[in-house]
């Protein structure tokens, strides 16, 4: 860890009326393992090297990432970010850094050049194995049903896991390409967690942002998979809407979105029915939360904090869902359905759930989903769901479930 005054580069181009074509690409293009790249509707980010590691202890993590930040100003960083991934288990160590240098690009939206395809992979020498089984998982979700229809809770998200095997060494930065060509209006991320170990992803879904004193949340719940027949792919979409189950599902999250932002907010704007958000996989419901902060010293990450983790990737209520998670699932999820994002000395941010994911080493892969579950829940269909979100990394290695 570099202990000498750095001064951090800023390429700052987000705000620009007409963004230079290639800014963006030529950053996603620039990723190596190691580094830490992240996409959102905002701007594109790649870090080069490490000023400082967020420490872990028994502060709360906001005031540690703040206390990491005001150190890195002091030391002659202008323009501290922190930037990583917070896991799901609020107590287990955060991999959040404060990088030597920072380039910053508009969106890669934005960029023309993200439309260029692709080299197609190579899907030859895969071995796959599931974990739990498919079997093993619908008896799980069944249990949950149960259980619920006795009054025990009212929600569980229950996930799953791929384990894949590569012949060869896997390349990172072309996973990446794909990942992010083929959903540029998402946000895509490639993030070291611990040595050797990196999470990467596509998720579709923003926990949290805060620009000054405005701020954004946009709860995803309630999903269907895509097709490629486009009458079918639109029925899909329009069954969703009127999904009494999974209209349901989503009113449990955006709930518990509203009650955890009204602490920090006034003027919180909720609409009454979702909307529509698509990725090349799945239709998820959406509904976009706005409000105006009140405390001009609550971070975006102490809103994440505070929001995190949602019924959207937990459960409710929260302490028995965490339970139930820890009885049915037979793996850890580490950074899945935890957080990742960027955020600044001011408090502004951008913190992003941690789906449609996973964690590479030299040769293997865990992929990561998950499923809402909820007393209409049917156990075939929720393993059918997390078949389909397996496809968002599935197609970036080609390789078929």
């Amino acid at each position: 860890m570099s202990t000498a005054p750095q001064v951090a580069t800023h390429v700052t181009t987000a705000e620009q009326a007409h963004p230079v074509v290639g800014a963006a690409t030529a950053l996603l293009a620039a990723y190596t393992p190691g580094e830490r790249f992240l996409a959102t509707p905002t701007r594109t980010l790649l870090t080069d090297g490490v000023h400082a590691e967020v420490p872990h202890d028994e502060r709360p993590l906001p005031e540690r990432v703040a206390t990491t930040l005001a150190a890195a100003r002091r030391a002659g960083i202008n323009e501290p970010y922190v930037v990583g991934a917070v896991p799901f288990d609020h107590t287990a160590p955060a991999a959040l850094t404060v990088p030597e240098t920072l380039r910053t690009a508009p969106p890669l939206a934005a960029d023309p050049l993200i439309a260029l395809p692709t080299e197609t992979p190579d899907p030859a020498g895969w071995q796959l194995r599931p974990v739990p089984s498919p079997e093993e998982y619908g008896a799980g979700v069944a249990a949950a049903v149960d259980r619920m229809w006795r009054g025990d809770f009212s929600k569980v998200v229950l996930a799953r896991t791929l384990e894949l095997t590569a012949p060869t060494p896997l390349d990172l930065p072309a996973m990446l390409q794909r990942l992010a060509r083929r959903d540029p209006n998402g946000y895509t991320f490639a993030l070291p967690t611990t040595p050797g170990r990196t999470l990467i992803g596509a998720s579709p879904e923003l926990l949290v942002s805060r620009r000054g004193n405005k701020v954004v949340a946009n709860p995803l719940a309630g999903s269907t998979p895509r097709s490629d027949d486009l009458a079918e792919d639109v029925r899909r979409a329009a069954a969703l809407l009127e999904s009494a189950k999974d209209l349901h599902e989503h009113s449990v999250v955006v709930d518990g979105v509203h009650q955890a932002l009204a602490t920090f907010c006034t003027d919180l704007s909720v609409p009454p029915r979702p909307t529509l958000v698509r990725t090349a996989a799945m239709w998820h419901l959406s509904t976009t939360v706005t409000g105006t902060l009140t405390d001009p010293d609550a971070s975006a990450l102490e809103l994440a904090c505070a929001l995190h983790p949602t019924p959207a990737v937990c459960g409710t209520p929260t302490a028995t869902a965490r339970e139930v998670i820890r009885e049915t699932e037979p793996f850890d999820r580490g950074f899945f359905t935890g957080v990742v994002g960027w955020g600044d000395a001011n408090g502004d941010g951008e913190w992003v759930v941690t789906i449609r994911c996973a964690e590479a080493e030299e040769r293997g892969l865990r992929l990561y989903a998950g499923a809402g579950v909820v007393a209409a829940s049917d156990p075939a269909a929720e393993t059918a769901e997390t078949g389909a979100k397996f496809r968002t990394f599935l197609n970036a290695v080609g390789v078929e479930l």
